[in-house]
């Protein structure tokens, strides 16, 4: 498993940590401890990996790792000032678990980027501290190793589950799937027309793709994207364009593709190892060992001619 640390998806926006009931702190925020797990507090340095939930005051969830099936992992850095989230973060210790109201005004003050589009005066975050792995600059081999140790056991667990999440999407969804050699599963939802696909016929797709939570990583609809608020203003919207079978996209996205005819709609249910494997995608909400889901209607095939494509969509491994 690629050893990446995933910086923890918020600007430094600030609480103070007195543990208790309602407590207020710098920055005009205010916070319960829910749980208090007895332990030594965190310090700069220290590795640590957390679940976080942050939504807005409408209640729109903004980010959610239990979504994901990814807990955030950072080491931890130097207060940028007192009262933001690492000034918060090192008052906790391992199995703390805390409510935070973040006053967004009060943190631009502070010098924090204001975050984009988000409406109200405060963000809400629930995180819970799972696990803490001591910095000891006289140690730092050991330290390193520890960390190494970490990855490793998240990555076996996540390898052992995934059959079990791409066996309960399939109930879960009542889907009747079709599976072929490579282990990828397909549902054809609708029929398409024509001859079978060649290696190197240009196609035009709508897709969305989703994680077995359904969760939607990244969609070619807008309608889509709005709906599961995913939308980006600054990127396209439209059919992904490109050469089939030639290696340009993940190779279970690829095999499906070329299984269906002009006109057709499927689902793909995508094993880790034809998408995105032990690796996971840097940067991005897919994880190490995910199966994926896409839903993919074809538009148009042109054989054998090019068609200029538009990066709208993962690049292959």
């Amino acid at each position: 498993m690629k050893k990446q640390l995933i910086i923890i998806a918020a600007a430094a926006l600030g609480f103070a940590a007195c543990k208790g009931g309602l407590q207020k702190g710098p920055a005009g925020l205010e916070y319960t401890i829910n749980e208090d797990a007895k332990g030594d507090s965190i310090k700069v340095g220290d590795f640590i990996s957390l679940n976080i939930v942050a939504k807005t005051e409408a209640d729109s969830v903004l980010y959610n790792s239990y979504e994901t099936g990814r807990q955030s992992q950072t080491l931890v850095p130097k207060s940028m000032y007192d009262g933001d989230l690492f000034y918060a973060i090192m008052k906790l210790n391992k199995g703390d678990s805390a409510t935070i109201k973040i006053n967004i005004d009060s943190a631009e003050q502070k010098g924090q980027p204001r975050p984009a589009g988000i409406k109200g005066k405060y963000i809400l975050y629930n995180l819970r501290i799972v696990e803490v792995i001591k910095k000891d600059s006289t140690k730092e081999q050991e330290f390193q190793t520890k960390i190494n140790a970490f990855f490793k056991a998240e990555g076996d667990k996540e390898k052992s589950s995934e059959a079990g999440k791409i066996t309960k999407y399939i109930a879960d969804n009542k889907l009747v799937t079709t599976k072929l050699p490579s282990g990828l599963q397909i549902v054809n939802t609708v029929e398409g027309t024509g001859e079978k696909l060649n290696m190197g016929d240009s196609v035009m797709l709508n897709y969305t793709g989703k994680l077995t939570s359904g969760k939607v990583f990244d969609t070619s609809l807008a309608d889509v994207a709005k709906a599961n608020k995913t939308f980006n203003a600054q990127r396209p919207y439209t059919t992904l364009n490109m050469l089939i079978g030639m290696g340009k996209v993940i190779k279970g996205f690829d095999e499906g593709v070329m299984q269906m005819k002009k006109g057709g709609k499927s689902i793909l249910i995508i094993p880790s190892d034809l998408a995105y494997g032990e690796q996971g995608m840097q940067g991005g909400m897919i994880g190490p060992y995910s199966p994926l889901i896409f839903e993919i209607e074809l538009v148009n095939v042109i054989s054998g001619k090019t068609i200029p494509a538009l990066p709208t969509m993962p690049n292959a491994k």
